[in-house]
């Protein structure tokens, strides 16, 4: 039995079948402990997520709700446009937050290959309807 297969030869797949295949880095941060981050590190983490994402280093970030839907969980995620899974990782430890000590951090690499993220955008094939 094979084992599975390795993260580039997947890429390299999907490419060959048409996919966009873009690599992006997934950050889950999780609260050490309940309630909100003090308003002076919330502050500073969100000015320094609103930096990487003008230098464009952040795809996509925002808080997670709980399992139902109906509360802040005080989770949050971020979505790198980082050269490695080490890159996103030093991005996400230079974070306010989690220099803090109120957030700990999870990293993994995450494939784009299907999706509409933007009207017209379709990451399935590689297109863009201007219409």
């Amino acid at each position: 039995m094979a084992g599975p297969m390795k993260w580039d030869e997947y890429g390299a797949k999907c490419r060959e079948n048409g996919n966009l295949a873009m690599e992006v880095f997934v950050c889950f941060t999780t609260p050490v402990q309940p309630g909100p981050p003090p308003p002076d590190v919330m502050a500073e983490h969100k000015a320094y997520i609103a930096a990487l994402e003008t230098s464009g280093k952040v795809f996509l970030a925002g808080p997670l709700s709980n399992a139902e839907g109906t509360h802040m969980s005080g989770a949050g995620m971020i979505v790198f446009a980082a050269s490695s899974v080490a890159e996103a990782a030093a991005l996400a430890e230079n974070d306010p937050i989690h220099k803090a000590g109120i957030r700990n951090f999870t990293i993994q690499a995450w494939r784009l290959n299907e999706g509409a993220p933007l009207p017209g955008i379709r990451l399935s094939n590689r297109t863009f309807d201007y219409g």
